[in-house]
């Protein structure tokens, strides 16, 4: 009796080691915690979980990102304190294409795989890039903006920040679309950067609007947050409507200005995806399975006309709720 005692105690506890063994142990890494592109993308993560999971496949989802996204020392830190922890797998949307390098080669010396999501990174020790197109998005918002002005006008772009690689494209698309096939348009600001937050942006904005008056026919932001602002400052000084704007990203107040006639189209990503496949992915490397080097999780947009487009549905209206409890 004590024989079979202690053999079933064996088999328990190297069942619950092998358990332990079965679960990864992801950290998913955001630029930022504030805004609702990084909760989409949160959501993604966790319906990646959620799938995993039926498969027999369990995750841990470690969500954990500085607060604001110009905070490139906390995220190094973040980063680092997971090498540390040792966990299986990172998910990183790298704040800057240089400054996250150096932690990056570290988590791949220590045999940890890093999928990076939304924004370029100056290295080839990842296991693969999942994001938009962003050079893309920023050509179609340049081809939207110039048609919405018929070919003619004079036109502000708000930069985010240096550094940040996914915006940087969007600016570089934007610009070179713009004059090759708009060269009537005039650009009248497109050095002037937004930063991290929406107050942030929307004292850029004011700035610029200040600066150039009634002459700016139409405005381009490059991400939610420069959006956001140049939207409040555009109806602060009474041109909501008047000034034709393209903006970058959806959540609940470029929607609403969006379908009120304030915000005349947004170039949209899928960040539910962007989460989603960066977790898919980094499980897969781990499993021993080949992934792309790069996967892109597409590019569209999106006006009053397309809003309720069936299509749309999880990029203007991410089901966060069922997934982030």
């Amino acid at each position: 009796m004590k024989k079979t005692l202690l053999a079933c105690l064996a088999f328990l506890a190297s069942a619950a080691l092998a358990s332990a063994a079965d679960t990864y142990q992801i950290a998913v890494i955001p630029k930022g915690t504030t805004h609702e592109f990084w909760k989409s993308i949160h959501a993604g993560a966790e319906k990646a979980k959620v799938e995993l999971a039926a498969q027999g496949i369990s995750v841990n989802v470690i969500w954990k990102g500085p607060l604001k996204e110009d905070d490139r020392e906390q995220q190094v830190q973040v980063v680092e304190n997971f090498i540390g922890r040792r966990v299986d797998g990172i998910v990183l949307a790298p704040l800057d294409y240089r400054a996250l390098v150096a932690p990056v080669e570290t988590a791949a010396r220590a045999k940890i795989p890093v999928v990076i999501i939304d924004s370029g990174l100056a290295t080839k020790a990842i296991a693969s890039f999942v994001s938009t197109d962003n050079r893309e998005g920023g050509r179609i918002a340049a081809r939207n903006l110039g048609k919405l002005l018929n070919g003619k006008g004079n036109v502000i772009m708000l930069r985010l920040q240096v550094g940040s690689a996914s915006t940087e494209e969007r600016e570089a698309g934007f610009l070179e679309i713009m004059q090759k096939d708009f060269p009537a348009i005039r650009l009248l600001s497109t050095d002037q950067h937004a930063g991290a937050t929406r107050d942030t942006a929307k004292r850029a904005a004011e700035n610029l609007l200040s600066r150039f008056g009634r002459e700016v026919t139409g405005v381009f932001g490059c991400n939610e947050s420069s959006t956001a602002g140049l939207l409040l400052a555009l109806r602060d000084a009474g041109l909501a409507g008047k000034v034709k704007f393209v903006g970058f990203d959806s959540g609940e107040m470029l929607n609403a200005a969006l379908k009120s006639g304030d915000i005349d189209g947004l170039v949209v990503q899928n960040p539910l995806n962007m989460g989603y496949l960066g977790v898919k992915t980094v499980v897969a490397v781990l499993r021993g399975e080949k992934v792309p080097a790069q996967i892109d999780t597409g590019v569209g947009f999106v006006t009053r006309e397309n809003f309720n487009d069936p299509a749309m549905a999880d990029i203007v209206n991410p089901p966060l709720t069922k997934y982030l409890k």
